[in-house]
């Protein structure tokens, strides 16, 4: 770790928790479209968009990792079907965009991530569309590297060579920190950087899988790990 010179850190998962985020935000543009474009709702369920969207992304596998342009895709056909103009997806896209990015992000993200980058290039790579500057964090961050952005999802080393590179640090000279063992972990290892793996739940390491160079219960136990000195 006395080599480390930028650190790359995954959003979802790793600095708050996303799933019952998505699920409120869904429910919420639901109980929205409801009200302002009730012939959507009347027409479809929500498990029916969500049978939807994975029909976009059959349709449109090249553009899997790009959230938005499903959600848009999906939005779009909505629309469409029942009979409504353009507008319902810039309107719909809005509000859930207010939604998704009401996130509570855990308690020691912010000290732990302001000291580590008074000492080190600290990247967001995330495969996800989140705003850090509506969630009210991009501040900690010197880039942001995201899957719609270089064209390619994690684990494809794309990413990670993008991230490697707005670092300017070689990839064995950069860290890697997520929650995910496949997508984070072995991601990260086979682009050929450093990997500590985010295990907030107490989970076992899979056995089947190469082990990350570190593993830390929160962000927060990273400062120890490298040697830094808590604000």
């Amino acid at each position: 770790m006395l080599a480390i010179r930028t650190i790359t850190i995954d959003l979802d998962d790793t600095l708050w928790a996303i799933r019952p985020v998505i699920e409120r935000a869904e429910r919420k543009l639901y109980d929205w479209l409801s009200e302002e474009y009730p012939r959507v709702t009347e027409l479809f369920s929500q498990d029916e968009i969500s049978h939807l969207r994975e029909n976009i992304i059959f349709e449109y596998p090249g553009k899997s990792h790009d959230f938005t342009f499903l959600r848009r895709a999906v939005l779009g056909r909505l629309g469409a079907a029942a009979g409504y103009g353009v507008e319902i997806v810039d309107r719909a896209m809005a509000v859930f965009g207010l939604l998704r990015n009401d996130v509570e992000v855990f308690p020691e993200v912010r000290p732990a991530l302001t000291a580590l980058g008074q000492s080190y290039c600290v990247i967001a790579v995330t495969n996800g569309n989140a705003s850090l500057d509506q969630i009210g964090i991009r501040d900690l961050f010197h880039h942001v590297i995201s899957a719609s952005g270089v064209g390619a999802a994690k684990p494809d080393r794309q990413i990670f060579d993008a991230a490697v590179a707005a670092g300017g640090a070689a990839a064995h000279e950069t860290l890697h920190v997520g929650d995910h063992p496949e997508v984070d972990v072995v991601g990260a290892q086979d682009a050929g950087l450093k990997s500590v793996w985010v295990n907030r739940g107490g989970y076992e390491w899979p056995d089947h899988l190469q082990d990350p160079d570190a593993i830390v219960a929160d962000i927060g136990e990273l400062l120890s790990l490298l040697g830094v000195k808590r604000g």
